[in-house]
């Protein structure tokens, strides 16, 4: 065989087209892909992928990474190094609570210790509204499903719980949705609040929408004794403060200071483990007041009683100690009930023995008599002759019974209170009336009336004194008898203490002293002692005021006490209406001491406004001055003198 391969045979392909006149051939140069040569279709050759270069990538992601940590680095740094202060006071504040500890309010006792008020522990109820909001709970109407649990339990309106919940100021971290609630009230909250606590635990979709409520340890005043002296001890009002009385007399030593308690708390709960500080609360004083409660509950019994019956506007009963000014009742009526405001009458929530200024009647002519003998103008056996009408300056002057020409001594004038005897002995006190004016008007004020009685009661008067240059031609002649100025039932009752106790009037007193945190017992400072008359005048006086009881001509036969010798003086006056301030019904009246011959205790009382029977002091007062004090002399253990009663002669024989 030949080494010489076979000529291959050519296969005509399809023709190519014409090349186009003109066109230029290409020839292939360096590098051309070699012309493929006609002949037989030849199979596609599979040529391996080829990937772009993965370097730019890289270089992006690199950036993109290297920024993101970049701005995590630059954050980091601010909160850690540049907000570092204010970031952790923000998670303190949201982390850390502060609760006021309400210091314990001192207790209010009579002068035997007997708890007249008192405090009961009490919580108020408070919440943190920015722990509602949505951010909060994830919810929008977090305040709503709040109040809507609270409402029923703190008895109050949904929709002001909701407003509490969801201040204007929305910043706001703390609101108070009740006060002073019993300890049951947040038993029933803080139970709620761990059962929605427990349930979200294991139930995603439960929302523990009370989780911002909490409770501040308080205290209730509670009265134990109900409507008892509630004229002196007053009342505490929402904030804790005293709203009247004692309460509010002595509002900074009974309640003490408040204390402070922080602690970290999470969900609502405290957070045992993260510690908390504690500022203790220093308890208030007890105040121990000068009254005896079971002569206060006497005293109050027997006014309430006649103001019923005789269907008065309103009554005071006043008991003092002659010897140290200690009031040992006062008494209202109508009064309240310190522990339910609610149903109080605004106007009986004072202490009206103390506030109202009234003109005091007959019981003034003591003053007037006290003057006369005092400046040896007259004694008590001087001869006065009473006409039936006596005219001066632009009145004409009559008794409250029409008489006969009475022929009575001094002692007499009193006895039957005769306006006329009055007016003509208190006209001796000076050459002039001008001059006889301002004597008298000397005394009263010795006898402290137009001046505080030295209590401090918050809301007393002063009554109304005009100086004598100011007094009208009619109140020359009235005042001696106790109309055209005014007085109020403490000043009234301590005329008589004065008498009582020897001339010297000894200021009243309503506190004996207060007992600290430790036991300690303060004494109240002592009273101050000024001599009004002298001790034969103040002797004189109580024997005059025995012939107002004890003679059977005198107004005051119903406060006899048997085996006691009693001074007392009935006065009936016309009253001014408070309202329209012209004079309307009466007010009616009883002032005395006993034993009369060793004083020891003085009884006021005074009714205003009687409409039903009788409105003479001596019918309806003396009764009981004689209730009460026949009460007081007992309770007390004070014993019948047995001396024989002066009885001085009321009338004379012309």
């Amino acid at each position: 065989m030949s080494d010489r391969e076979p000529p291959r045979r050519r296969v005509p392909g399809p023709a190519k087209p014409p090349r186009p006149r003109g066109a230029v051939r290409r020839q292939p140069g360096p590098g051309a892909r070699p012309v493929r040569r006609s002949g037989g279709a030849r199979p596609p050759v599979s040529r391996p992928l080829r990937l772009g270069s993965p370097r730019p990538r890289l270089r992006l992601v690199s950036l993109a990474l290297t920024l993101v940590l970049l701005a995590f680095v630059v954050r980091l740094l601010q909160v850690q190094a540049v907000d570092a202060s204010s970031y952790t006071a923000r998670a303190e504040q949201n982390r850390y609570v502060v609760h006021t500890l309400a210091a314990e309010r001192g207790e209010i006792t009579d002068r035997n210790g007997v708890a007249l008020a008192v405090s009961e522990d009490a919580y108020d109820i408070t919440a943190d509204p920015t722990m509602f909001g949505r951010a909060q709970l994830k919810i929008s109407d977090g305040p709503e499903k709040a109040a809507a649990l609270l409402a029923p339990i703190l008895g109050q309106d949904q929709a002001a719980l909701v407003r509490k919940l969801r201040p204007a100021n929305k910043n706001s971290r703390y609101t108070r949705l009740a006060a002073r609630q019993t300890p049951q009230v947040w038993k029933q909250i803080k139970d709620l609040k761990t059962a929605l606590t427990n349930k979200s635990e294991t139930d995603h979709t439960t929302v523990n929408v009370l989780a911002g409520v909490f409770a501040d340890p308080s205290s209730q005043r509670v009265y134990p004794n109900g409507d008892l002296a509630a004229g002196i001890l007053g009342w505490v009002n929402a904030d804790g403060q005293g709203g009247g009385g004692i309460e509010q007399e002595l509002d900074k030593q009974l309640s003490g200071k408040d204390g402070k308690v922080r602690y970290a708390q999470a969900g609502g709960r405290q957070v045992p483990t993260a510690g908390s500080t504690e500022t203790p609360a220093v308890p208030g004083s007890d105040v121990e007041l000068t009254i005896d409660r079971d002569i206060q509950w006497a005293a109050q019994d027997a006014i309430s009683e006649q103001v019923r019956k005789s269907k008065a506007d309103r009554g005071y009963v006043i008991v003092q100690d002659t010897r140290t000014g200690q009031i040992l009742a006062m008494a209202n009526s109508p009064g309240f009930d310190p522990n339910d405001l609610s149903k109080a009458d605004g106007d009986a929530m004072g202490n009206a023995a103390v506030q109202d200024a009234y003109e005091p009647g007959s019981t003034a002519k003591v003053m007037s008599m006290a003057a006369v003998l005092e400046r040896n103008v007259a004694t008590p056996l001087t001869h006065v002759v009473v006409p039936n009408r006596l005219h001066r300056g632009d009145r004409l002057f009559q008794d409250d019974i029409d008489h006969a020409t009475w022929h009575l001594t001094l002692n007499g004038v009193l006895a039957k209170s005769s306006n006329i005897g009055t007016i003509l002995a208190t006209g001796e006190l000076g050459k002039t009336q001008p001059e006889a004016n301002k004597v008298l008007y000397s005394y009263l004020r010795k006898f402290g009336i137009g001046s505080p009685t030295g209590l401090g009661f918050p809301g007393e008067t002063a009554g109304i004194l005009a100086p004598p240059q100011k007094w009208s031609t009619s109140q020359q002649y009235t005042i001696p008898f106790g109309q055209g100025f005014s007085i109020n039932a403490m000043q009234a009752a301590s005329v008589y203490s004065t008498i009582a106790n020897g001339g010297v009037r000894v200021q009243p007193t309503l506190v004996r002293g207060t007992k600290g945190a430790d036991g300690s017992f303060t004494p109240a400072p002592k009273p101050e002692q000024t001599r009004v008359v002298s001790e034969k005048t103040a002797k004189s006086l109580a024997q005059m005021l025995e012939s107002v009881v004890d003679d059977g001509q005198g107004t005051g036969i119903k406060a006899r006490i048997p085996g006691y010798r009693v001074a007392g003086k009935t006065g009936t006056a016309n009253r001014v209406d408070p309202v329209t301030g012209r004079y309307r019904g009466y007010t009616s009246s009883f002032a005395g001491f006993a034993p009369a011959d060793n004083p020891r205790i003085t009884v006021y009382c005074a009714i205003q406004n009687a409409t039903s029977g009788s409105y003479f002091g001596g019918q309806i007062c003396a009764p009981i001055y004689k209730q009460v004090m026949e009460f007081a002399l007992k309770t007390l253990q004070v014993p019948p003198t047995g001396a024989k009663a002066a009885n001085l002669p009321v009338d004379y024989k012309p």
